[in-house]
């Protein structure tokens, strides 16, 4: 039987999980102590194993080859992107097949996907590492302003600073001290952003849906606004830009099979896309859920699909696939346990059920139907849900 170890500390895959145990995997979960209680798909797993925590690495190595010894791990398998570099130290430790660490790191440090992106002629806004100060300084002075000061191994826009003059940020580097080479500098592009979500097999992107955020994230993070996205009008020029250059990025980063979540930035200035950031996973906010009602395609479920192929040698067959339009809206909520039953259009396909936050997703043929009913419910959920609170630091559970 294929055995499949699962690496989370963030709660999420659930759908991963079930797909894999109902493709027949033998299908352990290793999680923190502080899920124990989360909803886990239990009844599927072959085990739910937990440790205080995955710091440091070295106690989870000891963990999984102490279970390797009884387990023939096919496949390691991290659900979560702040656990990429732990599984893929761990494929390498134990030999198991996937990703190892430095290909791992070039869809989650970017610096490095901004350089494998930039030699392959994708338009990438400037930037340089944050390492030699002289050469800091004379980037600064040919660059113009404002810029970003970005995490190199965060995601979504938490850490982010944004800057407008040199002055501000030596003091921040002073502050960051000994951790200030893990950020680089890059020049902000205003623009809208983009993001294409699928799967690539072999090398070949086999299927991916493009979308437009209605606000930057960075915005929605820093600035406490709505989180929206929908599906780009399909067969535009948006789209086709987007699907044209995806091959070449995913190529440029050494990602040639599994999942994809990879953003870009139009800028207003001159209509360009450049190319912002990419991750080996499945997108974060319920992006799936909004994928799977355009689509029906469940990205979670068919990674899970892939994974299990691999480990058998077994070829994948991507499912029949539909061109609706899908948006999905979250706010942060003031209300404990907020009430979205007055937005009750039948494109409505999905709603949240989480402790103070709102959030739908809808679907529909007629993208033109998606944009209008988005446009109102971002009013309405300014004015019955909306909350606010400080962008973290650093990412948590």
């Amino acid at each position: 039987m294929t055995t499949i170890l699962c690496l989370s500390s963030y709660h999420k895959g659930q759908e991963f999980l079930r797909a894999a145990a109902a493709s027949g995997a033998r299908t352990f979960l290793l999680t923190v102590e502080s899920l124990r209680d989360a909803d886990w798909p239990r009844d599927v797993l072959a085990d739910l194993l937990l440790m205080p925590s995955f710091d440091p690495p070295v106690h989870v190595r000891h963990a999984v080859s102490w279970l390797a010894r009884t387990e023939p791990l096919a496949r390691i398998v991290a659900l979560d992107e702040f656990d990429m570099e732990l599984a893929a130290e761990l494929r390498e430790h134990l030999r198991v097949p996937g990703r190892g660490v430095t290909a791992t790191r070039a869809t989650r440090d970017k610096l490095v996907m901004r350089e494998r992106a930039a030699a392959a002629g994708v338009p990438v806004p400037e930037f340089t590492r944050v390492v030699h100060h002289g050469e800091l300084a004379d980037w600064l002075a040919a660059t113009p302003a404002p810029w970003v000061l970005k995490p190199r191994t965060q995601a979504s826009a938490i850490g982010i600073r944004k800057l407008h003059s040199a002055d501000a940020l030596w003091p921040l580097l002073e502050q960051l001290g000994d951790e200030q080479s893990e950020y680089l500098l890059e020049r902000f592009v205003p623009g809208h952003v983009y993001h294409a979500d699928g799967l690539v097999i072999d090398g070949d992107v086999r299927f991916a849906e493009v979308h437009r955020y209605a606000q930057p994230p960075f915005d929605v993070m820093h600035a406490g606004g709505l989180f929206c996205s929908a599906t780009v009008p399909r067969g535009g020029p948006d789209e086709a830009a987007i699907r044209a250059v995806l091959p070449r990025i995913l190529a440029a980063l050494d990602h040639d099979d599994g999942v994809f979540h990879v953003e870009f930035i139009r800028a207003h200035a001159d209509g360009t896309f450049h190319f912002l950031e990419a991750a080996a996973r499945v997108g974060g906010a319920h992006i799936a859920e909004m994928v799977e009602a355009a689509t029906g395609i469940n990205l979670w479920r068919e990674w899970a699909r892939l994974e299990v192929a691999r480990a058998r040698g077994e070829g994948y067959q991507l499912p029949a696939t539909r061109t609706d339009h899908g948006g999905v809206l979250i706010s942060l909520a003031r209300q404990e346990w907020p009430d979205t039953a007055s937005f009750d259009d039948p494109e409505i396909v999905w709603r949240l059920k989480k402790r103070h936050h709102a959030g739908i997703i809808v679907a529909a043929a007629d993208g033109a139907r998606i944009a209008a009913l988005l446009d109102g419910y971002m009013a309405r959920f300014q004015q019955d849900f909306q909350a606010a609170m400080p962008a973290p630091d650093r990412a948590t559970t």
